[in-house]
């Protein structure tokens, strides 16, 4: 479709599908854990934290024990590594379609990397890490569920070291239980269960997984791209390709399985693609799409959801949120527009550094009733994020 046919959409029209689709307005929060999940098709989870905040955010009447219900009683969200080797959280029925689409091809390089490390470093082949990950399921079968120590003592081979950085003055010899236990995990064959500790802790037990479908490659692709266009749309290719870790080609070969079509985004060069019968949305200045205010965790799916961010994030202040690595630290949002951060205190207290500040009264008295909402659900629970940036360097000064 050339240029000149493409339907237009607007900075402010993405923004307003951004707010209702990521359940962002208070008329549009879900009434479950499930709904959250199923409408970001997946919530980041490698900081255990982020799971329960975003749900927090979106949801009416969530509580730590509501999210910790799904994840580990009723079992209805599977915490998986799998798009760009980052552990997500995702609803059951769409696991199967992350497996195929994301997690295999994860899960076969990091058993590579596994066997390298057990060749090069300790002699053992791919033989024997068969029969440990065998003793594995076997200990597992018996105990039901147990954290890395405890499987070691019922599979002492884990407990041999492997040497990380050798050489070096950070140098460190982790036991090898770690990276087996991983590795079964992101083939699916393990699960992992309640964290030692509160939710925010990421020593998880293990416990074997529930078998799911085998699905193929191609066909996983362009069910997981098309939830990505439903939920992130407008998207570009750059975005499709970025957010999965496809590679170009498969990007493009899902993409054109979806029967996408084109759009003209403002301010980008190449087309956007949204889903046939997408309705595009906007907002006027008093529904409550753009008064909503949000204060989202470190590395949230909708501040992760898109390689190019300069229509919801002002490109001068990226270097303030983003690490050098890309992850993002907890943020405040406005009409579907980072305006700042945020950080919880010693005593609880929610703090703020806006870097736009908001100029309708409205918005600056929803940042204080979001803030209050949040303190509730932590309750006498601090959250201390991994990501550090100049803003929250300056927050926790």
């Amino acid at each position: 479709m050339s240029n000149k046919t493409r339907p237009k959409i607007s900075d402010r029209q993405r923004r307003a599908m951004l707010v209702r689709r990521h359940l962002l307005a208070p008329s549009t929060r879900a009434a479950s854990v499930e709904q959250v999940a199923e409408a970001l098709v997946g919530l980041h989870a490698t900081e255990p934290a982020t799971v329960f905040l975003s749900v927090a955010a979106r949801m009416n009447g969530a509580t730590p024990q509501t999210v910790e219900r799904a994840l580990y009683e009723e079992r209805s969200l599977v915490r998986m590594l799998c798009m760009r080797r980052t552990v997500f959280v995702v609803p059951r029925e769409l696991a199967p379609v992350v497996e195929a689409a994301a997690a295999r091809t994860v899960a076969a390089r990091e058993r590579a990397a596994l066997v390298k490390v057990l060749d090069g470093q300790l002699g053992h082949d791919a033989r024997w890490l068969a029969d440990v990950e065998s003793e594995v399921e076997a200990a597992l079968a018996g105990l039901g569920e147990a954290d890395a120590t405890q499987i070691a003592d019922a599979v002492p081979r884990l407990k041999e070291q492997n040497t990380i950085s050798p050489g070096k003055t950070y140098e460190t010899r982790p036991r090898i239980s770690n990276k087996v236990l991983t590795v079964m995990a992101a083939e699916g064959r393990l699960r992992r269960g309640r964290p030692q500790g509160s939710w925010t802790s990421a020593k998880f037990r293990w416990t074997l997984a529930e078998p799911h479908p085998q699905l193929p490659a191609d066909q996983a692709r362009v069910e997981l791209a098309t939830r990505y266009l439903s939920a992130f749309g407008p998207v570009t290719l750059d975005d499709l390709k970025w957010w999965t870790g496809w590679n170009l080609t498969q990007a493009r070969t899902a993409l054109a399985g979806t029967a996408a079509i084109e759009m003209d985004l403002e301010g980008t060069t190449g087309p956007g693609y949204v889903l046939p019968g997408d309705p595009v949305l906007d907002m006027t200045e008093d529904d409550d799409a753009a008064l909503a205010v949000n204060l989202l965790p470190t590395l949230d799916p909708t501040a992760m959801g898109w390689r190019d961010r300069g229509w919801y994030l002002d490109p001068a202040h990226a270097s303030e949120l983003f690490d050098r690595n890309g992850n993002i630290c907890p943020t405040v949002w406005a009409g579907g527009r980072i305006i700042g951060g945020w950080r919880q205190c010693d005593d609880g207290q929610i703090v703020t550094e806006l870097l736009t500040a908001p100029a309708e009264r409205r918005v600056r008295a929803a940042l204080v009733a979001e803030a209050d909402r949040l303190s509730e659900f932590l309750g006498d629970v601090r959250v201390r994020p991994h990501v550090r940036t100049p803003l929250m360097d300056r927050l926790n000064a």
